[in-house]
């Protein structure tokens, strides 16, 4: 499977952390701005769910840590949860892009609340 938004190069660091290896640059294709993980960026995956392949979690995790975009325009829950699930629906992952934007939007990434839920 070619994945139209792959993840960037990683390795495991232990049971369930991974470590990014490259600096990785995120284009969310509604609004034109990016979003960068540095090289040796953590991650714990798809939290609480089963690891897929692809850059879902790594954005979502940077997200989650500074929710912004790179330059500096602030990222609500709803954003958040929907760059999550395009990045799904766009590796052919439809109904987990339908139901991770719901969970994530609900019970996830709580620092994006302080940009508001819209």
């Amino acid at each position: 499977m070619t994945l139209k938004v792959p993840a960037p190069r990683y390795e495991v660091i232990g049971p369930g952390k991974y470590r990014t290896l490259e600096s990785y640059t995120y284009t969310d294709p509604k609004t034109g701005r990016t979003i960068t993980l540095v090289e040796g960026f953590e991650s714990d995956g798809a939290t609480g769910a089963f690891d897929v392949f692809g850059a879902a979690w790594w954005v979502h995790d940077k997200i989650c840590v500074r929710p912004e975009f790179d330059d500096g325009t602030p990222i609500t829950a709803w954003v958040a949860a929907r760059i999550l699930s395009d990045i799904l629906a766009a590796n052919g992952r439809w109904f987990r892009s339908f139901y991770w934007r719901w969970s994530t939007f609900a019970f996830g990434c709580h620092k994006t609340r302080e940009n508001g839920w819209w």
